[in-house]
């Protein structure tokens, strides 16, 4: 299990445009991959789950990814946020 946790910078929050972009990568992967926030929990490989969440600025947020492909499914996901400057880079 590969584990993730940030807080949103973008100042709109996790909408649907980064949302879009981070769900259709999570896709190309074979792991379960879970996005965590406030309580709820979305499949990050669909647009609806995750903008379901509801992800506001400044929130905090947690990756749950299991699977044969997670590492890279990680990184993957992370350098996305990043490059959608919805995270800092660490």
């Amino acid at each position: 299990m590969e584990i993730f946790e940030s807080v949103v910078i973008d100042k709109i929050g996790f909408h649907a445009r980064p949302a879009s972009k981070i769900a259709s990568i999570a896709s190309k992967f074979k792991s379960d991959i879970k996005i965590i926030s406030g309580g709820k929990t979305g499949n990050l490989k669909s647009i609806m789950n995750i903008m379901a969440l509801g992800i506001k600025h400044g929130a905090i947020f947690k990756l749950e990814i299991v699977g044969e492909d997670e590492k890279e499914a990680k990184e993957a996901i992370v350098q996305a946020m990043i490059d959608n400057e919805l995270i800092y880079k660490f």
